[in-house]
């Protein structure tokens, strides 16, 4: 089971290395646009802020469950986020 601590850990190591993926690819593409990149990070942040939320909820029953059910979305959505800056 992860515990709290722990899956806090991985959520600010998980998006905030996709963070610096998009800067360091702003940085050695400074000719392109980055309306795609900064819209990749907004994302990021948001997921993190929607993760944290459900990390720090007070009201649930089955902790195990719910900590799992969260791992396997920040993975979900990690994935996705990553996608999105191979596309750039």
């Amino acid at each position: 089971m992860a515990n709290k601590r722990d899956l806090k850990k991985d959520l600010n190591y998980v998006l905030g290395d996709i963070i610096e993926a998009v800067y360091v690819w702003e940085y050695s593409n400074s000719s392109k646009d980055t309306k795609q990149s900064e819209a990749v990070i907004d994302d990021a942040i948001k997921v993190f802020d929607d993760l944290i939320a459900r990390v720090n909820a007070k009201d649930v029953e089955n902790k195990k469950a719910h900590f799992k059910a969260i791992s396997s979305e920040l993975e979900t959505k990690g994935l996705e986020l990553i996608e999105r800056i191979n596309k750039l």
